[in-house]
C-alpha cells in the first residue's frame, strides 16, 4: 500500500470511535484530511465538528459539515488527528502544519484523543522530526536563546504565520527521552504560546496504518 492509502485506511478506521449525534474534534494535516473526507460519508448522523485550523474548517464546510466554535460547546467526546511522530507511550510531536496550539486546545477538551498515522510516524524515541514551538513574534530571538540553553537548535520557519498570528521555531537536535519534562520546560519560557510535544496530553488510542492493515494501540 502507498503512504496515502495507509492514511486513507486509518482515516476510515477512526469512524468507529465517532458516537452518533455528537460534535467531533477534527485535526489538521494530510492524514486528518482523509478522516474529514471519511466523516463526510456519515455527516447525517453527527451534529458537526470543531476544527483545529482554518484549513480544516474550509474542508469540513465544503463537505456540508457544520463547524462549531469550541467556546459554544461543553462536551467533545472525541478528537481525531494525525502526528508527525508518535512513540510507544503514545506521546507525539505535532505541528508540522503550524496548527499545534489549536490542536492542543481541542485535544485538551476532548474526552478521547484518537491519533491516526501511517507506520513511518511510529518511533521508539521522539526527536528525528523537529519540535515546533509557537512564539509571540516579539519574543522570537529571546525564546531561541532560551531553547539553546536547553540543548536545542532552533530554526525560524520563514514565511509561516499561524492562525493565531504567531511564528514558529522548529527545534532540531533533541532525542526526547523525557517528553513531559521538556514540554513543561518549553511552555515556561516567556513568549512561548505552546510547543508541539503532546506528552502531558498524549493520545488515548493509536490507529496505525501498516502493510498488514490498521493496527490499534492503547
Amino acid at each position: 500500500m502507498t503512504q496515502n492509502e495507509l492514511k486513507e485506511a486509518v482515516g476510515r478506521a477512526a469512524l468507529q470511535y465517532v458516537p452518533d449525534d455528537c460534535i467531533v474534534g477534527v485535526g489538521t494535516g494530510s492524514t486528518a484530511n482523509y478522516f474529514i473526507d471519511a466523516l463526510g460519508t456519515i455527516k447525517g448522523r453527527i451534529k458537526g465538528a470543531v476544527s483545529s485550523s482554518e484549513a480544516s474548517v474550509k474542508r469540513l464546510m465544503g463537505l456540508g459539515i457544520e463547524v462549531f466554535d469550541l467556546n459554544t460547546i461543553d462536551k467533545l467526546p472525541v478528537y481525531v488527528d494525525g502526528a508527525d511522530e508518535i512513540n510507544h507511550q503514545l506521546q507525539m510531536i505535532k505541528g508540522g502544519g503550524a496548527a499545534l496550539t489549536r490542536e492542543k486546545i481541542v485535544s485538551a477538551v476532548a474526552e478521547k484523543f484518537i491519533c491516526i498515522a501511517d507506520e513511518s510516524k511510529y518511533v521508539s524515541v521522539l526527536g528525528k522530526f523537529p519540535v515546533p514551538v509557537e512564539v509571540i513574534p516579539m519574543a522570537r530571538s529571546y525564546v531561541a536563546r532560551e531553547i539553546v540553553k536547553l540543548g536545542g537548535h532552533p530554526a525560524y520557519r520563514e514565511g509561516v504565520i499561524t492562525d493565531n498570528g504567531n511564528v514558529i521555531l522548529d527545534v532540531h537536535g533533541w532525542q526526547v527521552s523525557e517528553a513531559t519534562k521538556l514540554e513543561t520546560q518549553l511552555n515556561q519560557i516567556v513568549g512561548v504560546v505552546t510547543n508541539g510535544l503532546f506528552a502531558c496530553r498524549r493520545a488515548d488510542v493509536l490507529l496505525l496504518g501498516t502493510a498488514e492493515g490498521v493496527k490499534t494501540y492503547k
